[in-house]
């Protein structure tokens, strides 16, 4: 395994640093991406020649828009929430999940309720200890139908005088942090991470006056959570020549985590490749050689039938895209606190980047 490369001066500045933290800090659940995705595309206007917003929010800048060779690279902007889905007449909410959020981590978390009169703070109740355990050492476990939210209403009524309402989308309030050693910590890593490191791309891109063969397309897709709809959707519009995709993937190096199923990779020790049906070998291969060639340290995995990204959306788009998966190492995930290593992001950016200033519509991806 390749060592981080931990001495060199970072390409992330204090200003894309500042747009990170924002983007974070900022609410972006499945289906309400707009108010993520208006902060995206703000950063991301002067490093492009246009862009455009699809019917259910997937934003996409483009440079050299009139090539008719294209290349995408790829994220998603979703995070996972939670819905609003009865009000006791006590003024207690209880909900549903809106993608794969951890019931487990919920008990006691502080949320953001997202009602029509603006965000409403509250916090997921849950009974003293002392109360839980009564008479017996038997646990109450946190249960999707036994969570509930407590906004410091008394009654319904003074519930819906807040704004609140039935399918009103509920987040964490946790944000941006930074811990010891280059450690980054936070809400929806996964994977506004990707969504971040993509646009930063695009500017390095612009700031070098880079001049590229093909059309590129930054695409911060919608609704990856609930099954790769948004990238279903705009791999469909933009029938793309070649995809790489970027989104995060497991650190496995922690306790609970059996590396017999999940394979050995680490935060701080450069970005993860994979081996899947989806990802294309040919392509997989030349990013192997550039990372290789530019010093950029590299972790894999094998992922069997599916990815589990939008990986698998490009891939199996219209007559066949090759694609390929350049994932960043990630603590905790669909938690409050995840955490990833400011390394790992550097090199994800630079494996892209040098990427796609190898490619062309020259390059030669045929199996046969």
């Amino acid at each position: 395994m390749a060592k981080s490369t931990r001495s060199k001066k970072s390409i992330v500045g204090e200003k894309s640093l500042q747009f990170f933290r924002s983007y974070i800090n900022n609410a972006s659940p499945v289906g309400f991406e707009t108010w993520g995705q208006k902060l995206w595309i703000e950063y991301l206007k002067p490093y492009v020649d246009s862009y455009f917003v699809d019917p259910y929010g997937t934003a996409v800048g483009i440079i050299n828009p009139d090539h008719k060779f294209k290349v995408v690279i790829e994220a998603h902007a979703d995070e996972i929430s939670w819905f609003v889905n009865y009000v006791t007449a006590e003024g207690l909410i209880y909900l549903k999940r809106n993608g794969g959020v951890d019931h487990q981590t919920a008990p006691a978390s502080r949320v953001l309720i997202h009602g029509k009169k603006g965000p409403v703070k509250g916090v997921f109740g849950w009974p003293a200890i002392h109360t839980r355990l009564g008479s017996s050492d038997k646990e109450t476990n946190p249960k999707t139908e036994n969570l509930w939210l407590d906004c410091g209403a008394r009654n319904k009524k003074e519930v819906e005088a807040l704004g609140i309402h039935i399918g009103a989308v509920v987040t964490y309030q946790d944000g941006f942090d930074e811990l010891a050693n280059g450690n980054y910590v936070g809400r929806a890593f996964d994977n506004r991470v990707g969504g971040f490191m993509i646009a930063e791309v695009a500017r390095l891109l612009s700031e070098n006056k880079k001049k590229l063969p093909f059309g590129l397309y930054v695409v911060n897709a919608v609704q990856e959570e609930i099954g790769l709809r948004g990238a279903e959707m705009i791999a469909r519009r933009i029938k793309p020549n070649i995809a790489i995709v970027t989104d995060v993937t497991h650190d496995t190096t922690t306790p609970m985590i059996n590396k017999h199923i999940e394979g050995d990779v680490s935060t701080g020790k450069g970005p993860s490749l994979s081996y899947a049906p989806a990802v294309h070998n040919k392509l997989l291969a030349i990013v192997e050689k550039i990372a290789k060639d530019k010093k950029i340290p590299v972790q894999w995995r094998a992922l069997s039938r599916s990815t589990g990204t939008d990986t698998d959306s490009f891939a199996y788009s219209n007559d066949g895209c090759p694609s390929v998966l350049i994932s960043i190492p990630l603590r905790y995930m669909h938690t409050t606190v995840e955490m990833l290593h400011k390394d790992d992001i550097d090199n994800t950016i630079r494996l892209m980047y040098e990427t796609l200033l190898t490619l062309s519509p020259k390059t030669n991806l045929s199996y046969l």
